[in-house]
């Protein structure tokens, strides 16, 4: 969290910040900045023009800027994007409850004494600039039966850890990942290419179904399973205890009855 529905969200708030001259940065957090570029680097590239398009792959922001540069925008578990200081997402599922301005890791300031800013708690996100979108892999709003073919048949690894590889399909995240797979009755854990053709078409339309689903409701954690993402939870579709593991070093959720 914030996955591709989230930043899908960010995207829609960044338009707000559109054609507004920008005076100054207030704050650069340089655990946000990769070694390359320094906050000076930053504040020349912006300060005196303004952005002028917003677009998002996977679970990263661009914002184009006026002068031909183009900054990327990475939240990590935890950071939210406000723009006045307002945020489409108010509540992230592994985030604070607080709203914590001292959480601020960039704030931008226009000349119409607006803001842009990136709030996040853990440090985890980061700004990038001209970043590279050829490591990025399908949009998970573009996932078809076709291109799930194609990241998946000639992969070993466990499923859910294929899904959530940002290169092979940019967006998913451990919740949609879990809730996807458990609408699809399939184990997180079964090999990626041991999938019968059925399986794959039962995993596309259910992925298609759940992010358009999920993104009109609010978020990746408004899925039917997500209440039931706990110790002792049980499945709300059979009643029955859920699994509980780590794949890919994230806590995974599923079914012992029909997820096979």
């Amino acid at each position: 969290m914030p996955e591709g529905i989230e930043v899908e969200y960010y995207k829609q708030t960044a338009l707000q910040a559109l054609n507004r001259k920008i005076e100054s940065i207030e704050i650069i957090d340089h655990a946000y900045l990769s070694d390359t570029y320094s906050p000076a680097d930053l504040r020349d590239l912006l300060i005196e023009n303004c952005f002028i398009d917003a677009e998002r792959i996977g679970k990263l922001l661009i914002l184009s800027i006026s002068n031909d540069y183009k900054l990327g925008l990475r939240f990590g578990m935890t950071g939210r994007l406000l723009v006045d200081g307002r945020s489409a997402i108010k509540v992230l599922e592994y985030s604070s409850s607080k709203d914590n301005p001292r959480w601020d890791r960039i704030f931008i300031k226009f000349q119409d004494g607006g803001s842009l800013s990136i709030r996040d708690p853990r440090r985890l996100g980061s700004v990038q600039i001209n970043p590279n979108l050829d490591t990025l892999g399908t949009d998970l709003y573009e996932i078809t039966a076709r291109s799930l073919s194609e990241v998946l048949k000639h992969s070993t690894r466990p499923i859910k850890a294929r899904l959530m590889d940002q290169s092979k399909i940019a967006g998913l995240g451990n919740l949609l990942t879990d809730e996807i797979l458990w609408r699809s009755s399939i184990d997180p854990r079964r090999q990626s290419n041991a999938l019968s053709r059925n399986d794959m078409r039962r995993l596309a339309r259910h992925a298609s179904q759940t992010i358009s689903e999920l993104t009109q409701l609010g978020g990746s954690h408004m899925g039917n399973l997500q209440n039931h993402r706990v110790l002792g939870g049980l499945c709300p579709k059979d009643g029955v205890p859920l699994n509980r593991y780590k794949i890919g070093g994230r806590t995974t959720y599923s079914c012992p009855k029909h997820q096979k």
